[in-house]
């Protein structure tokens, strides 16, 4: 199995509002290092998983959706909690939208929180 990985990062601002997490009921910011790995069982016709361009590009406008956003009020999240594990669900399912997942194995979306706890989004594809 070959992959690809591209990072980038998005700054948010949310709420938890749910006893369940504490002090992060409250309205507050996230810095996330976000991680998208696109794996293929066998390489391309130009010997690559994908273009690296095109790979960071696709996230860069993934996110670009979220950045500075409060996600409190983004559609995407309304009438449900925007933990990093939902986030790296979005991101996903929004990154899968944008290219053939047919020639594809799958796609992992990896948000990081801090150095020591992150938290993904794998999806394979059949």
């Amino acid at each position: 199995m070959y992959s690809l990985t591209v990072r980038d990062h998005v700054m948010i601002a949310h709420s938890l509002p749910d006893p369940f997490f504490g002090p992060a009921q409250s309205l507050h910011g996230a810095t996330l290092v976000v991680e998208a790995t696109w794996r293929r069982a066998e390489l391309g016709p130009q010997s690559v998983v994908m273009d690296i361009g095109a790979a960071t590009s696709m996230l860069s406008e993934v996110l670009e959706t979220l950045r500075y956003s409060n996600l409190d009020e983004h559609p995407a999240f309304a009438g449900r909690l925007s933990t990093t594990e939902a986030i790296a669900g979005y991101i996903s399912t929004e990154l899968c939208v944008r290219f053939d997942t047919t020639q594809y194995a799958g796609l992992e979306v990896l948000l990081r929180e801090h150095p020591d706890a992150w938290a993904s989004h794998d999806i394979a594809f059949d």
